[in-house]
């Protein structure tokens, strides 16, 4: 199966690539990075996304600001601001602290951080693919192009196909951004699977007519207790599928889980631009001065968790008592 990246780096000219994904999947645009300055607006904008590909651009971020001999400090700063709510960034930036002033140091880490990255995500994939089956139901992009490596919930949709275990995906929109139409489909299409785009709006009704056996997404944190902060209408979904009987799984990396969080109240919400909800690719959809709201994320209880699919493997309630035992937390 196909896999697409969401960056490269080009060690010989110190230039770290991403690939648009505001223009997939009609277009294939690389944008050079060479600056932190350049790193921290190209996450804010969503050039990349996804919780782990965001952790290791901005790990690169940082050897960037070796590179041009920019202040670690501001540098750092400028990073942090780009994006609040995936712990992942956070994660990533305090493992280059201890290398500032290290270009050759800063380097490998990044490295390092990437290769874990791939290395969590296989075994996310293999522990995933094994609760999954039939019919499966996903939320926004969580796929190669989101992390840098397997996927998360996708890697292991990608894996329980292979092994000839889920038929088919139904795959949501993800409005107002549209990350499900846009890039989960276009991965999906890449790797030969068999899957279908809805409108958020429709989960409910395929729930209802028992053609949605699971519900898989990823996570952008993760509380102690399992509560978790992913892309806004994660938790309809959640509600819905408790109502109807339907197993529904989160998939990370243990290092998107926020020790410092007992719950997920603490979690901040990013609020994007209201255009997003207003327009769609410059085309206005609502009365000019009509106001908009747009949180780019919800947070959904861990009550509603069959599972947490981890790369030691899937999780059981009682959460708070799985996750401490996961991360070796007394």
């Amino acid at each position: 199966m196909e896999r697409v990246l969401p960056f490269r780096w080009d060690e010989g000219e110190g230039v770290f690539w991403l690939l648009d994904q505001r223009r997939l999947p009609l277009e294939e645009v690389w944008v050079p990075v060479r600056t932190a300055k350049e790193m921290a607006e190209a996450i804010r904008a969503m050039v990349v996304r996804g919780a782990p590909a965001i952790g290791v651009s901005a790990a690169f971020g940082m050897v960037l600001a070796h590179l041009r001999g920019e202040d670690p400090v501001e540098a750092d700063r400028l990073l942090r601001q780009s994006r609040p709510t995936a712990v992942n960034l956070f994660y990533a930036l305090d493992r280059m602290r201890p290398h500032w002033g290290s270009a050759e140091g800063s380097l490998e880490e990044a490295k390092a951080l990437w290769r874990e990255v791939e290395e969590t995500e296989g075994a996310i994939s293999r522990h995933g693919a094994r609760v999954l089956r039939g019919q499966v139901l996903t939320h926004c992009n969580t796929g190669p192009l989101a992390t840098g490596g397997f996927g998360t919930a996708l890697g292991a949709i990608l894996e329980a196909h292979r092994q000839g275990r889920v038929t088919h995906v139904w795959v949501d929109e993800t409005r107002p951004y549209l990350q499900g139409a846009r890039l989960t489909a276009f991965e999906l299409m890449k790797a030969g699977v068999p899957a279908t785009l809805i409108a958020d709006s429709m989960a409910g009704f395929l729930m209802a007519q028992g053609r949605v056996d699971a519900v898989i997404v990823g996570v952008d944190r993760m509380a102690l207790n399992g509560d978790f902060a992913n892309k806004i209408g994660t938790y309809a979904l959640a509600v819905l599928a408790r109502h109807h009987g339907i197993p529904f799984y989160a998939a990370l990396p243990l290092s998107s889980v926020d020790p410092n969080l007992p719950t997920g109240e603490g979690i901040p919400i990013e609020e994007r631009p209201p255009e997003e909800v207003l327009e769609l690719k410059g085309v206005r959809l609502a009365p000019l001065g009509f106001p908009a709201y747009h949180p780019a994320f919800d947070l959904t209880p861990h009550r509603y968790l069959t599972g947490i699919v981890t790369e030691k493997g899937v999780l059981y309630p009682p959460f708070d008592e799985a996750l401490r035992d996961a991360l070796g937390l007394a």
